[in-house]
């Protein structure tokens, strides 16, 4: 082939290698072979982790899709949607002025001339494998509120509300293992670093109480 531009002749020999020559080189020395295949299981890992990886965002995508579907079937009393999202054993738990366990009237039905909507915003969920966290504020009543619900296989079977009440989430597996065991008879003060901290508390204009979560 003739190259216009310069008038030389062009091989393609010259530019793509024979596959020969590539199997040839990886042959040449038996330590070759070894970072080869240590290469080969490196990829290997990687993948693997990738995949681990993807599989948890998607995990945690399924789980903030059926909590945000429960909020909108709570706040169009869509009565269907939520008894198929909740498990029919439900755990439940609340800390908080007792006026304000507006998701246990929702859920049993319980009459109200005033009720009350969960406005959520996405940008307000915060996921830890089977535990969404999601926090809101109504300020016109001066009200913040944290819900953190767990999510297995598509279905809540957890949810623990707090109501004006500033929470710290935690997780004792980031702790070292020596801050939760001691062999001296001294107890020693465990120190569990926290993952998620509620940030609308302090928007009701008072004072509120402080918890903390271990998940």
């Amino acid at each position: 082939m003739e190259c216009e531009s310069c008038n030389n002749d062009w091989n393609y020999d010259n530019v793509i290698p024979e596959p020969i020559m590539l199997v040839d080189t990886l042959n040449m020395a038996p330590e070759t072979d070894a970072c080869f295949t240590s290469l080969l299981a490196m990829l290997c890992e990687f993948f693997e982790l990738a995949n681990a990886q993807q599989k948890i965002v998607e995990e945690t995508n399924k789980n903030q899709a059926v909590v945000l579907a429960l909020y909108e079937a709570l706040n169009t009393r869509d009565v269907n949607t939520v008894h198929q999202i909740l498990a029919p054993d439900l755990e439940w738990w609340f800390h908080g002025p007792p006026t304000h366990q507006f998701l246990m009237r929702l859920l049993t039905g319980a009459s109200s001339d005033d009720p009350f909507l969960f406005e959520v915003d996405p940008v307000l969920v915060t996921t830890f494998g089977s535990t969404v966290i999601v926090e809101g504020c109504d300020n016109s009543r001066s009200i913040s509120w944290v819900h953190a619900w767990t999510v297995r296989d598509g279905t809540i079977t957890r949810v623990r509300e707090y109501f004006n009440t500033s929470l710290t989430v935690t997780r004792l597996g980031d702790s070292p293992p020596s801050a939760c065991s001691s062999s001296t008879a001294e107890i020693a003060p465990v120190h569990c670093p926290y993952v998620w901290e509620s940030s609308l508390s302090n928007r009701v204009g008072k004072s509120v109480p402080g918890l903390v979560l271990a998940i």
